[in-house]
């Protein structure tokens, strides 16, 4: 077993020299060990070392490049775009809002007094937010203008987290489907509104045109549920106001 030795304490008996010797060994071969890592590590650093600057280089360009592209590019990319997109909003606004409707829903699709329409918006300033938005008014237009493969085609473009406009984005495309008479594109989509956000206001409307559209393709079990859930689940919605003879139809279709 080791004893302690103080500093400086000095051998004395044959054996206590034999240890010192061991030891003292020891140590020295450790840190040759150490010191030879040590020169291996220098070694390979000093071979490889413009590799390694040039993969820390590439990394500090990647993260500048996407900071200074957020910067410099992207932010005030999406600023011009919204400030472009005002005027066509505006005609969109009061197409829903007003008369001369297919006039307005045209001039915000295509522009006015010289500013651009919501197609030039999604074309020139494709990967912004105000781009994607673009689709969505266009998408909009377009179904209101009876054009529903134009309005599937720019809804589909049109992505979206908001609680509001990503059902109701899907549930125009369903809109447009019934029109075109493609009762199971219609259908999925439809239930796609339905269960995309869950709020008082889309979730009832798509689940009511779902469980019609639903009982059209026979699928009467699947359009009782959709009635059941808008009177368990949306008790105060306008869709549940005479959701009992919807229920009622369904339950008979379905024996």
């Amino acid at each position: 077993m080791a004893t302690y030795k103080k500093r400086g304490y000095k051998p004395k008996t044959k054996v206590e020299k034999v240890e010192a010797i061991e030891e003292n060994s020891t140590t020295a071969e450790v840190f040759n060990t150490l010191d030879e890592s040590a020169s291996k590590t220098e070694d390979w650093v000093i071979k490889n070392q413009k590799n390694i600057f040039i993969i820390v280089g590439l990394v500090a360009a990647v993260v500048l490049g996407y900071l200074g592209y957020n910067k410099l590019i992207q932010e005030p990319k999406e600023s011009e775009a919204m400030n472009d997109m005002f005027k066509a909003q505006q005609y969109f606004e009061q197409a829903v809002n007003g008369v001369e409707k297919d006039s307005l829903f045209n001039l915000s699709l295509n522009g006015g007094e010289g500013k651009y329409g919501m197609l030039d918006i999604a074309k020139e300033y494709s990967g912004t937010k105000a781009g994607n938005l673009a689709n969505y008014y266009a998408g909009m237009s377009y179904l209101n203008l009876k054009d529903y493969q134009n309005a599937i085609a720019y809804l589909d473009k049109f992505s979206s987290s908001d609680d509001v406009l990503g059902p109701i984005a899907k549930g125009g495309i369903g809109d447009a489907f019934v029109q075109l008479e493609q009762l199971d594109n219609a259908y999925d989509y439809y239930v796609q509104a339905a269960n995309l956000k869950s709020n008082d206001y889309t979730t009832p409307m798509y689940l009511y045109k779902a469980g019609n559209i639903a009982m059209q393709l026979d699928k009467n079990a699947e359009a009782l549920k959709f009635f059941n859930r808008i009177k368990d689940e949306f008790s105060t919605s306008a869709e549940a106001a005479n959701i009992d003879v919807f229920i009622g139809k369904a339950e008979a279709a379905n024996n």
